[in-house]
């Protein structure tokens, strides 16, 4: 089964895929996503490669939806795209251990999946993500990223959208443009910069080191980025994952989602700002932040620690970090 079923409380969208409930459990000698000669679904050798997902949550020829809808009950075809984004080859690299040029190879692809999805007139949003570390309930420690290919605008980008929009009525400025210049004013939060990237920890952050990264310019979506800017932004991501990597000396788990203006739909260009948010699950060294009933049943975050003081021990892992380069 793969569907579509409308949440009519949220006015939201949700993917049914019980077929991934099948997927195999991977011998512990062999790895998909790894050259061998005993796979054929890779390239002998590869930098940074495009991946289809085996099990895919949208597609583009999708099943007919099961017979359960009725007046009320709305469902819709999965349609869409689920990729796979193969960082490196080897099959315990991390990303702070690749090296600036093969990262700015990782920021290309993604570019270029961005603007190849696009193209399909059905996918009303593009979303880049990662998911590292069993924290999060990733299995596969290869280095990989997703991208899905929704044909509707996710609830947390439409209300973006709405805020962005509205005030953009109120003040004539992008939301975002000065959101990342309070920051910049304030510093205490900032924890360090690019020539053309910002990463802090925003002043509402839900998470103890949920780090954003800004665009400085106001652009839209990562395939409008310079090609300075993407070589920067290779850079960035690289230290902020060495950041957090450094935090507490060990493969630090995060979600990694990277907020594209929304496509084959309305202009989005004067008030949609290209950001990357973290999510990381450690509130400590060895304690996880759940997500509880508060979270969870009435999207009401409660961080359990001070934005000012974390920003400092990410300042202190990032430079540990830059330390650990030389």
């Amino acid at each position: 089964m793969a569907e579509l079923r409308w949440h009519p409380f949220t006015r939201d969208w949700v993917m049914i895929a019980s077929h991934r409930q099948a997927r195999p459990q991977m011998p512990k000698d062999w790895c998909p996503f790894c050259p061998g000669p005993d796979n054929d679904k890779v390239p002998k050798s590869y930098e940074v490669l495009e991946y289809d997902n085996d099990f895919p949550a949208l597609s583009q020829n999708p099943p007919v939806p099961d017979d359960v809808a009725n007046g009320f009950f709305k469902t819709a075809d999965a349609y869409g795209k689920c990729e796979v984004i193969l960082y490196s080859p080897g099959h315990t690299t991390t990303l702070p251990e690749l090296s600036d040029e093969h990262v700015a190879k990782l920021v290309d692809l993604w570019s270029e999946r961005f603007t190849e999805l696009s193209k399909d007139e059905k996918i009303k949003y593009v979303f880049i993500f990662e998911n590292r570390g069993e924290a999060v309930g990733v299995t596969m420690p290869h280095p990989h990223g997703q991208i899905y290919g929704y044909p509707f605008v996710p609830k947390k980008i439409e209300l973006e959208m709405e805020s962005a929009k509205e005030h953009l009525a109120k003040e004539n400025e992008c939301i975002y443009c000065r959101m990342l210049k309070e920051e910049l004013a304030f510093q205490k939060r900032v924890i360090f910069q690019t020539e053309h990237f910002t990463v802090f920890l925003p002043f509402f952050t839900e998470y103890p080191y949920g780090v954003y990264i800004f665009a400085n310019r106001h652009v839209g979506n990562i395939a409008e980025l310079t090609d300075a800017e993407k070589k920067d932004l290779a850079v960035c991501l690289k230290q902020t994952v060495g950041m957090l990597d450094s935090l507490f000396g060990y493969r630090f788990p995060y979600m990694m989602c990277m907020h594209n203006a929304p496509v084959n739909g309305e202009d989005t260009s004067a008030y949609w700002h290209f950001h990357i948010e973290f999510f990381p699950p450690m509130r400590s060294a060895d304690k996880i932040k759940f997500n509880a009933s508060s979270e969870t049943g009435v999207w009401a975050h409660c961080n359990p620690t001070c934005p000012e003081a974390t920003s400092e021990e990410l300042r202190e892992a990032h430079k540990r970090f830059l330390d650990s380069q030389k």
